[in-house]
């Protein structure tokens, strides 16, 4: 949110999706934890496709804003930049 100079106002909704392999928690458990608890908030699962990164947490957050799509910066932590080597950082 702060690399995108966002405020909480500014996120309508949540998507978390999660590989298979992790299943001790929602992600949306630790969302609310941080002061996501007004926004509405969804997990899912990813498909078990064979080969793909493994212990990988994705977040699609909509969001209200004036910025052109060319100007939000996407994070990627850890090794995940290799999901989409299309975008710039």
């Amino acid at each position: 949110m702060d690399r995108n100079d966002m405020a909480h106002d500014d996120v309508i909704s949540v998507v978390f999706t999660t590989t298979t392999d992790l299943t001790s928690a929602f992600p949306a458990t630790g969302a609310r934890g941080i002061g996501f608890g007004d926004i509405p908030l969804l997990c899912a699962s990813e498909i078990n496709v064979p080969g793909s990164m493994a212990l990988c947490i994705r977040i699609l957050m909509h969001i209200y804003t004036t910025k052109p799509r060319n100007e939000l910066r996407h994070v990627y932590l850890r090794n995940a930049e290799v999901l989409r080597d299309d975008l710039p950082e």
